[in-house]
């Protein structure tokens, strides 16, 4: 063989045989069965139908199994019908509605647009999704990029820190080079690439990185400093990212609707504050307390004063910041204050709001792109329409980014008015020439006082957490939403009840296959103690969303509550079948399997549920050691329960449990103790007094007894229990039993 031959031989076999070996690897993985797709929405058939739906898997790409977040649920046709005018929504959780995507700002474009031009059928596309930020945006526009859109509007930025490659994110490496994101994106494409990405991940956990998902709480011990040189490598790859993102618009031929991202700045304190260094404190402390007393007087001025005085100290510190910017707009300082809540939130050291240089980025890249039909929202702006003083705060959140049901409503109209710019002729001539006001949308969104409860009730939890609890004011926040949920249900009588009923079943009437509607509907339903009517709502939930697990975990969750255990076990199974490595679905699996008495395969699902979990769930340890308790396997349900006190010492159901697993080992001093908790956490709970009350009998204490029966029978005095009790025992004592 010539030489020349001879090489190109060799060449081959050194590149070809390792390019064999991994396809076939890839082959057999995929065979097998392993990984996933990698792409946001999926082509599937659906009751006959080719319907795009969304990847439960997605979120694998960008986070840790354990933290994998899911797309919102999508349902629609592959091919767009005809008189259909497709919007994408791409952004995060505010984008996408949290903490109810029925009622977000997608939604309410959706009714603005159907009511103002009739005829058209308006379908947003919510491409959305929690935790994540541009650097998953990105692909998930590329790939909608094919999906026949007419306009794409975006709304990102509150994740570019603390999301995927962020600067302190706790998801994997913080801030790599752009490359190197995607090739680590573009490897896991592949199914070797997903097994050599998940192997390494399970060898290299970080310390940093979570057992479970916990939301914000998450990020407490990740402060990024002011000054911290990755902030700067954050600008520059949103810049690259967003850029790359209305190319991509360009070259498919779609506009864009490009809006800044508005905050919470009035009435959202910074999360955590740089702190004053060596000798500086007391006097940057004594300079703060003065002016905390001034501001307790009303004496604004002087206020502002001392605070700038703590400001020569510590320049950088947010709490300062939004402290003068409360006491300048008490002084109508309108412009002062807006400006120094800007500086609060852009020095806050917890950044989980979108910052003054990203929103600069959104608007000088509308600018630049204003010849290629992009439209600019000035969010920030818009929504300072609803407060008095025109800044941004409670009027329109929730919290700290997310937009309450006005402020999505808000948001929404102004995407409206600039989507059309965008519209044909022939829909534009359709025009009836006004808005429909947020009344008429919340109605078609089905929107009641029974679902704000619920989403109250939900904020209030989650703000009743770090790093909420950490904020100034926090306790007065708090107060406010207590407040509002009051209020809510002073108006929720049989009347009102009534006609929200009423409602519903009328624009079900024009929206049948509405899931979010159903899933409303069934909230609704739930609030006002009707299971059975719930129920059949979530059916259709899953009906028309046949791959998406939430709504049979929820089905599932009403089925046993009605005590319907064999059809939730067979609905819970199938949210199995379809999301096998969530951790909710298997504990709630295992709750039916225990009542349906398979307590071994009860055992099972626990356990698989607190590998999945991380092992750090106290509801979960409670539940098998209940499970064990049932095996009469004592200790190791005692040794359950106390590992679950020990992770959340407020858990009283955990001591009530010990307790009694304690005491039916005759350890009665030791239940005693665990009851004595109990009625710590619930001074109320006539059970609890009963429970301690009859460990205090086994001792022989018998007049301590006494006063804990007597005590249950002052909070019910219908407890047969008590009553027995007490009889029990003073017979005791007439027998000469002592203490």
């Amino acid at each position: 063989m010539p030489a020349s031959r001879r090489w190109l031989f060799r060449s081959l076999l050194v590149l070809g045989l390792p390019a064999v070996l991994l396809i076939s690897i890839e082959l057999l993985l995929r065979v097998a069965g392993y990984g996933h797709p990698t792409s946001m929405l999926i082509r599937k058939e659906v009751q006959g139908r080719a319907m795009l739906v969304d990847n439960p898997w997605f979120g694998l790409s960008f986070f840790p199994a354990a933290l994998a977040r899911s797309p919102n649920p999508v349902s629609v046709l592959a091919d767009k019908p005809k008189g259909t005018y497709r919007i994408f929504l791409f952004g995060e959780s505010a984008a996408m509605g949290d903490p109810r995507p029925a009622y977000g700002v997608g939604r309410y474009l959706e009714t603005l647009l159907r009511s103002r031009f009739p005829g058209t059928e308006f379908e947003v596309v919510c491409a959305a999704m929690t935790a994540i930020n541009s650097h998953a945006v990105l692909p998930i526009a590329r790939e909608c990029a094919k999906y026949q859109g007419d306009l794409w509007i975006v709304y990102m930025g509150n994740n570019e820190f603390v999301g995927p490659f962020g600067a302190n994110t706790v998801f994997g490496e913080q801030v790599p080079p752009v490359p190197l994101i995607r090739g680590f994106l573009l490897l896991q494409r592949t199914r070797l690439g997903q097994w050599l990405v998940a192997t390494a991940r399970s060898l290299h956990f970080s310390k940093a990185t979570p057992a479970a998902w916990e939301g914000l709480k998450m990020f407490v011990d990740q402060e990024l400093p002011p000054d911290d040189a990755r902030r700067s490598r954050v600008y520059h790859n949103f810049d690259r990212n967003l850029r790359e993102l209305l190319d991509a618009a360009h070259r498919a031929g779609v506009p864009v609707v490009l809006s800044s991202v508005a905050c919470n700045l009035k009435d959202c304190a910074p999360f955590a504050s740089s702190q004053t260094q060596n000798s500086s404190v007391t006097e940057w402390k004594n300079a703060c307390d003065e002016a905390t007393k001034q501001a307790n007087s009303a004496n604004f001025s002087e206020a502002i004063k001392a605070y700038q005085r703590a400001l020569e100290l510590n320049p950088k510190s947010a709490d300062v910041w939004f402290e003068i910017g409360r006491c300048d707009l008490a002084l109508t300082n309108i412009e002062a204050g807006a400006e120094a809540f800007r500086r609060a939130r852009d020095l806050d050291t917890l950044p989980f709001r979108t910052d003054t240089r990203l929103n600069q980025v959104i608007a000088t890249q509308a600018k630049e792109n204003s010849a290629k039909r992009v439209w600019y929202v000035d969010s920030e702006k818009r929504l300072g329409l609803k407060s008095s003083s025109g800044i941004p705060g409670v009027e329109s959140f929730y919290e700290h980014v997310h937009l309450n049901c006005e402020g999505n409503y808000q948001l929404a109209l102004a995407f409206a008015e600039q989507a059309t710019n965008c519209l044909p002729i022939a829909i534009k001539k359709t025009d009836i020439g006004n808005w429909a006001d947020s009344s008429l949308c919340n109605r078609q969104l089905g929107l009641t006082d029974w679902n704000r409860y619920a989403i109250l009730e939900e904020i209030l939890k989650r703000m009743s957490e770090p790093p909420f609890t950490r904020q100034l004011e926090h306790g007065t926040r708090i107060d406010e939403i207590k407040a509002s949920i009051n209020e809510l249900a002073e108006r929720m009588n049989p009347s009102a009840a009534t006609a929200a009923r009423a409602s519903f079943n009328e624009v079900l009437k024009q929206h049948p296959r509405d899931h979010y509607l159903h899933h409303n509907f069934a909230e609704f339903l739930l609030k006002r103690g009707d299971l059975d009517a719930a129920a059949t709502q979530m059916r259709k939930v899953c009906e028309l969303l046949p791959d998406s697990y939430a709504g049979f975990l929820q089905l599932g969750r009403l089925l046993a509550r009605q005590k319907k255990y064999e059809e939730a076990q067979t609905t819970l199974e199938s949210a199995l079948r379809l999301r096998s490595d969530t951790f909710d679905v298997r504990m709630e699996l295992g709750e039916v399997l225990a009542a349906r008495n398979q307590i071994d395969e009860a055992i099972n699902q626990f356990q698989e549920a607190r590998r999945l979990r991380g092992g750090d769930n106290a509801r979960l340890l409670l539940l098998e050691a209940d499970a064990r308790a049932r095996q009469h396997n004592i200790p190791q349900a005692v040794d359950l329960l106390r590992e679950a006190v020990a992770l959340k010492p407020d858990y009283a159901d955990a001591y009530e449990l010990l307790g009694i697993e304690l005491a039916a080992d005759n350890r009665f001093s030791e239940a005693q103790t665990q009851f004595e908790e109990l009625i710590r956490l619930r001074p109320n709970y006539a059970d609890g007094r009963v429970n301690l009350g009859i460990a205090l009998a086994r001792q022989h204490r018998f007049d301590a007894a006494l006063e804990q029966f007597d005590a249950a029978l002052k909070i019910d005095p219908q407890n047969t229990q008590a009553r027995e009790f007490i009889s029990t025992v003073r017979g005791l004592q007439t027998q000469g039993g002592t203490q």
